[in-house]
């Protein structure tokens, strides 16, 4: 096929989940100019501020998560599949797509699997080194999956999976063409995930209100999540911390060009970002992540060396700050940590995703013919 396609996306509920839907849009569009994409996702009001922001035009349907529920919201999640696959039909029959993509998310499930049924091809794409519960139950109807790390080919059919890598928007990737030098005061990025993290946060501005000499020239670049934003920017007034507080940054790419070093928390997308731009890494997971993937996410990176990792419930505020002091100590191992991450990383992920994308386009148009 080689003129315009429609390609239908689905998935949100994080930026971990959204990002590289948006990064494969942005590959699909370049690769094939005049492609029309629809983005079919939650109601969350950030997800549609992000994709609002790249001009990707965007509907929802009903649906909810059912993994880790009690048993009211099981029920409720239950009785809102057969509404979700209703509305996913609509929006699948009005848009007519040449293919349907689910990159994770219980929004997923019900758009994917309407596409089965109305006999769209079909690709879904995993960011973490675990799948999640949409993935591993679409995984034996769909055509193809693109997994983001080595090992977990393990949860899938050998036959059609292939590893791509996790994309990152095109943005980043040219931020990572730039020439990088370390800033002349050394400055830390905290990102907790596009919700915050509360412990994160409170760990981080517990290490500089220990007052540590050795942290007093940090400049401190601080995503916080909506809650804590306000106790963030107190904590620093008080330790006189030169610090950036934001509930959400939306410009990660200067956020990203202003970093040195980053505490951060293990989710995939993120992960993926630092290993391209090459950025050192102080990774404490999420403990209440699904089949602990983040601490799995962040071991492909810890055993390549480009990050050191701490458990939540074994670090303190007094074990943080004697690592930050370290690594901010020796900016020749930040530079080699940086490398370090650069090696893992997969540049290429988006362009990867779409060559399956167009093939599987390819085939479907050819057995129609």
């Amino acid at each position: 096929m080689t003129g315009p396609i429609r390609l239908m996306l689905t998935g949100g509920g994080t930026g971990g989940h959204l990002f590289p839907a948006i990064a494969t849009a942005e590959a699909l569009c370049r690769r094939v100019p005049g492609s029309e994409v629809l983005f079919v996702g939650t109601k969350r009001k950030m997800d549609k501020r992000s994709l609002e922001q790249y001009g990707y035009a965007t509907c929802s349907i009903h649906s909810k998560g059912l993994k880790g529920k009690n048993l009211m919201s099981l029920l409720q999640g239950l009785l809102v599949l057969p509404v979700s696959c209703l509305e996913a039909m609509y929006h699948i029959l009005r848009f007519q797509p040449d293919l349907v993509v689910g990159v994770g998310g219980y929004v997923t499930g019900p758009v994917v699997a309407a596409a089965r049924l109305l006999g769209r091809p079909t690709l879904i794409h995993e960011q973490n080194s675990v799948p999640g519960l949409a993935n591993r139950k679409l995984a034996a109807l769909v055509g193809r999956i693109c997994i983001s790390l080595p090992g977990s080919e393990d949860c899938f059919d050998d036959s059609k999976t292939v590893l791509t890598g996790n994309p990152v928007r095109n943005a980043i990737l040219k931020l990572s063409e730039e020439k990088r030098e370390l800033n002349a005061t050394p400055t830390l990025l905290v990102l907790g995930g596009s919700l915050g993290a509360h412990r994160v946060n409170e760990l981080v501005t517990g290490a500089f209100a220990l007052g540590r000499k050795e942290l007093a020239g940090v400049k401190v670049i601080h995503q916080t999540g909506a809650a804590d934003v306000e106790e963030v920017k107190e904590a620093y007034r008080r330790s006189n911390v030169d610090a950036t507080v934001e509930a959400f940054f939306t410009d990660m790419t200067e956020v990203y060009r202003k970093a040195d070093l980053l505490v951060s928390r293990a989710g995939a997308t993120t992960l993926a970002e630092l290993a391209v731009l090459g950025k050192a890494a102080v990774l404490i997971p999420y403990p209440h992540a699904a089949d602990r993937h983040q601490e799995k996410n962040a071991d492909y990176y810890v055993e390549g060396g480009g990050a050191l990792m701490f458990v939540e419930k074994e670090i303190d505020t007094e074990r943080l700050a004697d690592s930050l002091v370290k690594l901010f100590a020796e900016p020749q191992r930040l530079e080699e940590m940086g490398e370090a991450m650069r090696q893992r990383a997969f540049p290429h992920a988006a362009e990867r995703i779409v060559d399956e994308c167009l093939a599987l386009v390819e085939k479907f148009s050819g057995t129609e013919n």
